[in-house]
């Protein structure tokens, strides 16, 4: 039997088939980067425009990919929530129309916690219990993951998601877009040390983060530092960019530390965009390797969005957990 999974929540349309088994016949993603460039962030009218003129062609793309048709389908998966809810509704849409023309059952996935599922896929094996992290443009969020639908939140940001703040300060760096990405390789050849930084909760109990600070430190620093020349040297933007991301790995770690100990789970798990990032991949691998416990991370075609971590509806399915036709999408 195969899934059929939808993913629209955001400005990357993709497809993906997958079987009981989790197996990945096939996964494809449509990047909208370019589209997005220009204005320097997620455009929310021009991104589910264009999954509108996307999504059938990447359907068509991942059948002919896993060598199936749609009569070989068994069940469709669609992330629902949350979302940019008019880029949600194009794929929950689709959904529900492939669902009844199909007569199959038609599954809600949360798309954060697909984020976390997405280390599971990887894994190829069980790794519940754990402390999950999600950390992205939209959101960073830590969960105590008792079993792989079961999802209690236990920390999540205050105010700007990391991703967000990272993305907030690469524009103010004059980076480009988008802001990930940017500034790693700009930090590459910079000074983590450089500036001293906020670090938000670093060494409170609470388990919640903070980066709007960060991103207004930032913005201080360069204004200081541009106020004779007018503008950074390249020593200063490098200088600048590996301070700015060493702050944000810092405290993501030090709360995955603090989430470890508290609760006292000996597996990690991490997902979402920002995991892309090679230092705080190193960092992670550090403190969980320090602390004995597990660490799960997803390859880098599963740390941002797409359809293959929908893989958690074979879970749902096993459980007889199907959604109603009348599905709605939800930003939240």
């Amino acid at each position: 039997m195969l899934f059929l999974a939808l993913e629209t929540s955001c400005d990357e349309t993709a497809a993906a088939l997958f079987d009981e088994q989790l197996q990945v016949r096939a996964s494809v993603v449509a990047s909208q980067l370019a589209l997005h460039a220009r204005f320097g962030g997620v455009v929310p009218e021009v991104a589910a425009r264009a999954h509108l003129t996307q999504l059938l062609p990447v359907i068509d793309t991942a059948l002919k990919e896993a060598g199936a048709t749609l009569s070989d389908v068994g069940a469709v998966a669609v992330m629902n929530r949350p979302g940019l809810i008019g880029a949600l509704l194009v794929a929950v849409s689709a959904a529900k129309m492939l669902a009844v023309t199909l007569d199959v059952p038609l599954i809600d996935v949360n798309h954060i916690e697909a984020h976390i599922y997405a280390c599971r896929l990887a894994a190829g094996r069980d790794i519940f219990p754990c402390l999950g992290l999600v950390v992205s443009g939209g959101h960073t969020t830590l969960f105590d993951c008792a079993g792989p639908l079961a999802f209690r939140v236990v920390g999540r940001t205050i105010d700007d998601a990391a991703g967000e703040g990272v993305d907030k300060g690469a524009a103010l760096l004059g980076l480009g877009f988008p802001g990930g990405p940017a500034v790693e390789r700009a930090a590459a050849t910079g000074r983590p040390q450089a500036f001293d930084l906020p670090r938000a909760f670093l060494r409170e109990p609470r388990l919640d983060f903070s980066f709007s600070g960060l991103k207004t430190a930032v913005r201080y620093l360069i204004r200081d530092l541009t106020a004779a020349s007018g503008s950074l040297t390249p020593t200063q933007t490098a200088d600048v960019a590996a301070s700015f991301q060493q702050a944000v790995v810092d405290v993501l770690t030090a709360k995955c530390q603090q989430g470890l100990k508290r609760s006292g789970l000996e597996r990690l798990a991490v997902g979402g965009g920002v995991v892309a990032n090679s230092a705080l991949r190193q960092a992670l691998e550090a403190m969980t390797r320090e602390q004995g416990c597990e660490l799960f991370l997803p390859p880098l075609s599963l740390c941002t969005d797409n359809a293959a971590m929908a893989a958690q509806a074979v879970e749902k399915w096993r459980a007889g957990l199907f959604a109603p036709l009348d599905l709605d999408a939800s930003a939240t």
